[in-house]
């Protein structure tokens, strides 16, 4: 597994600074969150829509799920002016981040109770841009460390969970605390100021360099003596070969046990997510409540535990680390329950905000770590994007059905009971094939180890 390292070279080691440009970016990445979940969630009961017309206008996250189906674009098209100033995985990040501005600015000056329709429009349209610059972000931090650099994979995915985090929480704090006071739409015109900020990260960081294109070149040219058209070859080299290759380098039935365990792992938390902000409301939690405890005392929570998942899962291995998450994460559900029974008790508030940080941040780092040991270096957006996909298959369609869930029960503990049994499944699972597993990541190291060195040896030459 992963070299043994001090904790003195673990921490010394954070000073990469191609971490802080994962982190930047993954401010880019948690932010559209705030703008079509927790923001439009709060805004819309302050509007008086039902707890079911909130739930189901989460599906405009239902791309985050089927993203994986234009990522090809991202890996081989290169978009005109912008990849020449940019590079590959910038063009398209610093593209996205532009419609989303337009689309924020535009929500900025509509009642979503009077214009419901035209406000879900405007948020699919931030949520295609955000899932679509997802895919490059991903990309972005796979290609920037060689899998051969084993401690540095845990370090990448904790910096982005970081970001991911800061760029929702803040943002999202602010957005709590000012709505009583400026109301919702002055909250998104602020909000636009923010994604421009985005944008000059976006331009800060700087693009890594990788064999991507060498890789792709080499795969059109085998298509292309199957195929016998040059034109043929890039079509199904972009559309066919990331897949063909994903369940070539792990086998179909490698692949498959991988799908089903990444689609399972995190559905519960996904139903307690849709439904936290108007379970705190309708418990008697207000909005600088919730601003305070949710977002803003979330937020350090979630970097504290994410610096202490990663480093658990450099020293002790990314397998321990998805374990014990996956049980805490099931765990710290039941918490939601006992606020339902108590009610609006502060105390109670922090401390299941805590505990609910900790295991998300430890099972998050743990996760992408995972993911992103499965990618190649030729596909890696389209590749994670199949994977973070069906991770994000239960968050964005099936969490949908979750305040119907909620009105059919009527009950708020057997509910959030209820998403705690959800984790159960994909943890039997991850118990048994521990072992197989870490023999997955042990191959894909040194997988990397070998491309790397073939890589040298090439330009050597």
């Amino acid at each position: 597994m992963t070299d043994k390292m001090s904790w003195a070279e673990t921490f010394k080691s954070y000073l990469d600074k191609r971490l802080l440009w994962v982190f930047m970016l993954g401010c880019s990445s948690g932010f559209p969150w705030v703008l079509i979940g927790s923001n439009m969630s709060g805004w819309l009961k302050d509007a008086g829509l039902s707890r079911a017309a909130i739930g189901y206008f989460g599906s405009v996250f239902v791309v985050y799920a089927i993203n994986f189906m234009w990522a090809p674009l991202v890996d081989r098209v290169k978009l005109p002016i912008l990849h020449r100033l940019l590079g590959q995985r910038r063009s398209w990040i610093f593209l996205c981040q532009a419609i989303m501005l337009v689309c924020t600015l535009a929500i900025s000056g509509v009642d979503p109770a009077k214009s419901l329709m035209f406000t879900s429009m405007l948020a699919l349209g931030i949520a295609i841009a955000s899932s679509t610059q997802d895919v490059a972000i991903d990309a972005y931090r796979i290609d920037s460390f060689s899998k051969s650099e084993a401690s540095k994979l845990p370090q990448a995915s904790a910096m982005a969970v970081v970001g991911w985090w800061t760029g929702y929480s803040l943002p999202g704090y602010l957005a709590f605390v000012n709505a009583d006071s400026i109301g919702w739409n002055g909250v998104y015109l602020g909000m636009t100021a923010i994604v421009a900020l985005l944008m000059v990260f976006t331009v800060l960081t700087k693009e890594p360099k990788t064999a991507r294109s060498q890789l792709q070149s080499e795969a059109e040219q085998r298509h292309s003596q199957v195929v016998g058209s040059p034109v043929v070859a890039w079509f199904s080299v972009t559309l066919i070969e990331p897949f063909a290759d994903f369940f070539r380098r792990n086998g179909v039935r490698v692949a498959i046990t991988l799908l089903l365990f990444v689609f399972l792992f995190k559905i519960g938390e996904a139903f307690l997510g849709r439904m936290s902000i108007p379970f705190y409301k309708e418990i008697g939690f207000s909005n600088e409540q919730i601003g305070d405890y949710s977002k803003l005392i979330g937020w350090g929570a979630t970097i504290l535990f994410t610096f202490i998942g990663s480093m658990f899962n450099v020293k002790f291995g990314i397998v321990k680390g998805l374990m014990i998450g996956g049980v805490a994460m099931a765990s710290s559900n039941l918490m939601f329950a006992w606020i339902a029974q108590s009610g609006p008790n502060e105390t109670l508030f922090l401390a299941t905000i805590i505990v609910d940080n900790f295991t998300t941040a430890f099972s998050t780092v743990a996760f992408v770590s995972f993911l992103t040991v499965l990618t190649g270096q030729a596909f890696s957006a389209t590749q994670y994007a199949l994977l973070a996909s069906l991770g994000n298959l239960g968050r964005t369609t099936l969490a949908s059905f979750s305040g119907e869930l909620v009105d059919y029960l009527n009950d708020w503990s057997m509910f959030f009971i209820i998403t705690a049994a959800m984790v159960i499944p994909s943890l039997i699972m991850l118990y048994s094939l521990r072992g197989y597993f870490n023999k997955v990541l042990e191959k894909a190291r040194l997988r990397g180890l070998e491309d790397e060195q073939q890589h040298k040896e090439s330009n050597s030459a």
